[in-house]
């Protein structure tokens, strides 16, 4: 829930700040000056980008969410469970156990968005983010493919 509460107070600044921004935008661009008009140019074009990142984060969080529950309504999300250290790290060579039957998973059924799912928790326990996300997306990507009953 803490999670949420920080997503929306996140999404709330980024609105005050395009509103902010856009006035500063609309100003410059009435300059009638030539760097003005430039510089209002990339202020329109800065808080886009900055939309559209907070907009596939969001994406992101929601899909990861919504498979998570998935799997949990059907008793299917992994068990393991690492021993950390005292900074809070999963130890390696666990991980490193675990890895084996989650990668063969997703090799004998790449269109599974399960094993997929699954394989992303087991990087994000393992502490490795980029790979866990990359997991992640691509179950999001095939559970949105499969068709609907």
């Amino acid at each position: 829930m803490n999670a949420r509460i920080g997503v929306a107070f996140m999404a709330v600044l980024l609105a005050v700040y395009i509103a902010l921004v856009a006035q500063r935008a609309w100003l410059l661009l009435v300059s009638g000056e030539p760097i003005g008009i430039a510089m209002g140019v990339a202020l329109i074009v800065l808080p886009v980008i900055a939309v559209w990142a907070l907009w596939r984060e969001l994406a992101f969080g929601f899909g990861a969410q919504r498979l998570g529950r998935l799997l949990e309504d059907e008793h299917d999300l992994p068990a393991e469970e690492m021993d950390v250290r005292p900074s809070g790290r999963p130890d390696r060579a666990q991980a490193d156990a675990l890895f084996p039957a989650y990668r063969e998973a997703v090799e004998s059924d790449p269109e599974n968005w399960r094993v997929w799912f699954r394989l992303g928790l087991a990087y994000d326990g393992a502490g490795d983010r980029s790979r866990a996300r990359a997991a992640i997306r691509t179950a999001i990507r095939l559970e949105k493919a499969q068709p609907r009953p």
